[in-house]
């Protein structure tokens, strides 16, 4: 996304909710007011970075917005911050999983640390330190360029030119995903995923296998290994971002 921004979602405006925005937007942070129905949410959640969620006078949203809302958070990785007396938050905050959950604050509300709050988060979303990680491992250097490429501008990428390089980064720093070419020279994929499974610190990162060869005796041998998956090299970038999206959700 250009900005970070957050979406404050409310019944209507009002005097406190205005006064929170200004504050927010006085600090530097985008932030726009959005009515909570399904079709003014479903316009503004796209490039948003964050939710708060304002409850006022007992009035909560239906179902049918908490439930529009819980799975489109799902869906783009999304965090909610729900504002508002401290039995509301209770009533509305049961429909959101814990992770989704990043902060409530009761009324009344202290607006420093709510400021402080939204701008520090948004100032870690602009720098990129909520991105999921991915060691992309490959021989081939124009091979390794394309997929970074593809994925910088959603994971923070790291690339290994070789499978013993992969284990010595992976010595020193940690990872969300592992894509690894199963056809490499001197040490072979299933080799590097034998290793990385037989290695207590790196035994539970999920690896999914680059592939080149797309015929049934191939890709049963690559199957029988256990990977989390695989993706054949032919793949386009359009979607080997959607899958490696499914796969995050599935995993978080």
């Amino acid at each position: 996304m250009a900005e970070s921004r957050m979406i404050f979602i409310g019944e209507k405006e009002s005097f406190i909710s205005r006064v929170l925005i200004k504050k927010v937007l006085e600090a530097g942070s985008a932030c726009t007011f959005v009515p909570w129905t399904v079709n003014d949410i479903s316009k503004n959640i796209d490039d948003a970075a964050l939710i708060t969620l304002f409850i006022e006078d007992g009035e909560t949203p239906n179902d049918e917005v908490i439930h529009y809302l819980g799975d489109a958070m799902e869906e783009k990785g999304l965090q909610i911050m729900i504002v508002g007396e401290k039995n509301d938050i209770d009533a509305v905050r049961t429909h959101f999983s814990d992770g989704q959950v990043f902060r409530t604050f009761a009324r009344p509300v202290d607006n420093a640390e709510f400021v402080k709050t939204v701008s520090d988060y948004l100032a870690k979303v602009a720098s990129g330190e909520f991105r999921k990680s991915i060691l992309v491992v490959d021989d081939d250097p124009q091979y390794l360029t394309m997929v970074r490429e593809w994925l910088k501008d959603t994971y923070k990428v790291s690339m290994a030119n070789s499978g013993l390089q992969a284990i010595k980064w992976l010595g020193k720093n940690r990872v969300d995903l592992i894509l690894l070419d199963h056809e490499m020279p001197v040490t072979s994929g299933p080799q590097v995923l034998e290793m990385l499974r037989s290695d207590s610190e790196t035994s539970s990162i999920p690896v999914m296998f680059l592939t080149g060869k797309g015929d049934k005796d191939s890709v049963m041998s690559v199957v029988a290994l256990k990977p989390e998956g695989y993706f054949l090299k032919g793949i386009q970038k359009d979607e080997l971002l959607e899958k490696l999206n499914e796969f995050f959700i599935l995993h978080r």
